[in-house]
């Protein structure tokens, strides 16, 4: 693989700003799990029904795990004394992190969290407060707390509590790092019982890293921990508090340069530049370089590289191979540990993360992880020692030797007996909205494309505009008045000096009289007049992009922000036919809770016969198998196997039929309902359905019934639905929601470039 270089953020201040603050602010909202629709799910859910379980948790605290949230709930915590790089800012400033901190926490492992910012700085005060705070969770997750009081707190919290207490700047850091180590000493050959390290960095993710490669066999002898003052040696009483003077070892060595002659390993926990190149030239064979310090390693990898070719090196940055990422072991960690109702996180539970990162580094990578890597399959080896965030199989590696820990070391209150079943409801945590995203990203940063915005004197389609390009998705053009185009973007702080980012206006375009030619070529025969076209091309942008794209000026075009969708598509359909043999159809994909659903059609077939019904099956299994599920498609109808009988339900009846006479390679069946369809239960209620598991395509009986649906569930079923994506163009168009955010219209250019590769 190749390395990548650095870049810059994909984002400006004021997108950011505006992340946050759009719609409700903040990121994270409180849903309810059960119905609280009637008098009697209040009276289940509040007074007098609550009583119950009150009861029975006084008599036995145990039960507080099965009614309660409490078993799936982590708080994250902190006095904001040492926010991210940024210092200390206080409880309030940290607040956008430790928000950021949950919703990884559910998006990678499905844990519920809240964030606490406490306003002290007392460490006294901040355990007192986190103790009696302690009934209501299940974990808590120490953050931004600056050294030495990280120390102090973590270590009286975990005396006091019975639930895991982890400080993840320190413990995070140390086990991913410690997963890259060993990936690392195998590729060089080295015995970790023989390997010499340096740790430039004596906070706590650096005392944390050594004590925790310590434990896995490094003597304390072969560690030289430094801090800004040089070498913590035994005897220096300098800036040395307790946790410092335990690492002190007999050396003659007083300067980082002096540790770092012959050294295998070096630990960067420290600043920028920390690293120099007479250092690395002075350390052993196949160096070794952790160099962790954000946003500004200690020394780059081609910096590294450029003096030593033989250096193995890691950094914090996602733009370079082998991130030391602590989303690859929080959340999980803390999954495993919920699991079996952990009283702790141990020494042992840390190492098995560790080793359960390293084996997985090791392992053959699915296409999901490949596409992540712009089509180079990565394979274990000097560019490739850590997984990657995005790894499906995080969830259900790490969790799994978490608990095993657990429960080898007596640490677990409820042991897992089934290990295959705990597997599989580990996979079915995993969120898909992200996955099913960041593979069409993938997809499109592997090759990517040049897309028309059709709309592009809207502030919202600029702000996209910018954002598809410097997320490396492709080139942008945006079709608008110049003057205009540029007033709005400079009231609105977006930058447009980016590379692959231009601006066309049909007035001023040298091509105009060919699109109007070729326009009027098609429409000659259906009413339309040689100016009728020209017109169109002139003062209508979607005929004008769409026409681009027909004619091999752009890839793919996005549009619908400020017009109706029908109205965008009778524009497109005038320019731009379905692929031959295909049928054009819109399907939407519904992120539900847990779970993904293709819904068609959803755009184009307004009462589909049962010949279009088949045919709309076969192009939304074509399509899901392009996203990579396996469809397995129910014929959707309000009646279920022929009852009740029904006209309507006939031609989905019919659909089916049609469908055995093609043979088609893709599992099948209806009429059903929608419940039907998606609870397993009431599916084995009809043991001769042919599916083998819920549907996750579902063809409805008709293009109304479909829209009221996916617009039902999007505003009140706690889902994200992407679309109406139209499937089966010549040239890919897809059409955004009227008024649609910025972030929906970088998602629906993404799917429009993703259909032209």
């Amino acid at each position: 693989m190749s390395e990548e270089k650095k870049t810059g953020p994909s984002f400006t201040e004021q997108e950011a700003l505006l992340f946050h603050a759009q719609g409700r602010p903040g990121k994270l909202e409180v849903m309810p799990t059960k119905p609280m629709a009637t008098q009697r799910d209040l009276s289940l859910a509040y007074s007098p029904g609550v009583a119950v379980p009150v009861r029975r948790i006084a008599e036995d605290p145990a039960l507080a795990f099965e009614y309660t949230t409490r078993g799936n709930m982590v708080a994250v915590i902190t006095n904001g004394t040492a926010i991210l790089g940024l210092g200390n800012l206080g409880p309030l400033a940290s607040k956008p992190v430790m928000e950021g901190k949950s919703v990884l926490f559910k998006r990678f492992a499905d844990v519920d969290s809240i964030d606490l910012e406490v306003d002290t700085e007392d460490p006294d005060a901040f355990v007192n407060c986190v103790r009696f705070l302690g009934p209501s969770f299940g974990g808590i997750n120490l953050e931004d707390i600056k050294a030495p009081e990280c120390f102090i707190i973590e270590s009286r919290l975990r005396e006091l509590m019975d639930i895991p207490v982890f400080h993840d700047d320190q413990h995070g850091t140390a086990i991913i790092s410690t997963a890259g180590l060993l990936n690392a000493l195998h590729l060089t050959g080295r015995d970790i019982r023989t390997t010499r390290l340096v740790c430039n960095g004596a906070g706590a993710a650096g005392i944390a890293c050594i004590e925790l490669v310590k434990a896995m066999g490094m003597p304390a002898e072969n560690v030289t921990l430094c801090d800004t003052k040089g070498v913590v040696y035994k005897g220096r009483t300098a800036g040395v508090n307790q946790w410092k003077s335990a690492h002190a070892v007999e050396t003659p060595a007083r300067s980082l340069a002096e540790a770092l002659e012959g050294a295998d390993v070096f630990f960067g926990l420290s600043a920028k530049g920390a690293l120099t190149a007479d250092m690395l030239r002075s350390m052993n064979q196949d160096p070794i370089i952790f160099a962790m310090a954000n946003p500004d390693p200690e020394i780059t990898p081609e910096e590294a590289r450029a003096i030593r070719a033989d250096a193995i090196v890691a950094t914090g940055r996602s733009d370079y191979p082998n991130q030391v990422n602590n989303v690859l072991g929080f959340p999980y960690i803390f999954r495993g540990a919920l699991d079996v109702r952990a009283t702790t996180i141990n020494e042992e539970m840390k190492i098995a993360a560790a080793e359960a990162l390293a084996r997985l580094a090791r392992e053959d990578v699915p296409d999901e992880v490949a596409d992540a890597y712009r089509g180079q399959r990565p394979r274990f080896g000097r560019n490739y020692i850590i997984p990657v965030p995005f790894d499906p199989r995080l969830i259900s590696t790490i969790p799994e030797a978490v608990a095993r820990a657990a429960m080898a070391t007596g640490v677990a209150r409820r042991p897992i007996v089934d290990w295959e079943a705990y597997r599989n409801q580990l996979s079915a945590r995993r969120d898909p909205a992200a996955g099913t995203l960041q593979r069409i990203f993938a997809k499109v940063r592997e090759k990517p494309r040049r897309v028309v915005f059709a709309e592009g004197e809207e502030e919202q389609v600029i702000r996209a505009a910018a954002s598809f390009v410097a997320q490396g998705l492709g080139s942008a053009v945006l079709l608008g008045r110049d003057d205009q185009i540029r007033a709005t973007a400079a009231a609105a702080g977006i930058d447009l000096s980016r590379e692959g980012l231009s601006i066309q206006n049909a007035r001023l375009s040298t091509r105009t009289r060919d699109y109007a030619d070729h326009l009027y070529a098609r429409l000659q025969r259906r009413g339309f007049l040689q100016r009728d076209c020209a017109r169109m091309i002139n003062t209508d942008r979607n005929h004008f992009g769409a026409t681009m794209v027909a004619l091999g000026d752009a890839d793919a075009m996005v549009s619908g922000v400020t017009r109706n969708y029908s109205v965008v598509l009778d524009d497109v359909r005038h320019v731009l036919d379905p692929k031959p043999g295909q049928r054009m159809i819109g399907v939407s994909i519904a992120l539900c809770r847990g779970r993904t659903v293709l819904i068609a059609d959803t755009a184009v077939h307004d009462m589909p016969s049962a010949e279009e019904l088949a045919a709309i099956a076969v192009q939304a299994a074509r399509f899901a198998r392009r996203l990579g599920y396996t469809p397995r498609v129910a014929m959707l109808a309000y009646s279920t196997f022929g009852h009740p009988e029904g006209e309507r339900s006939a031609r989905l009846r019919e659909a089916v039929g049609l469908l055995d006479r093609m043979r088609v390679d893709f599992e099948y069946d209806g009429e059903m309902a929608a419940d039907v369809a998606l609870d397993p239960r009431k599916m084995a209620l009809y043991p001769f359905c042919r599916l083998t598991g819920p549907a996750n395509v579902l063809i409805m009986p008709a293009f109304h019934a479909a829209s009221i649906a996916t617009k039902m569930l999007q505003e009140l079923g706690a889902a994200t639905v992407i679309g109406p994506l139209l499937v089966g163009l010549d040239k890919p168009v897809q059409i955004v929601p009227l008024g649609a955010r910025d972030t929906d219209i970088v998602n629906m250019a993404a799917f429009a470039a993703f259909d032209a590769g």
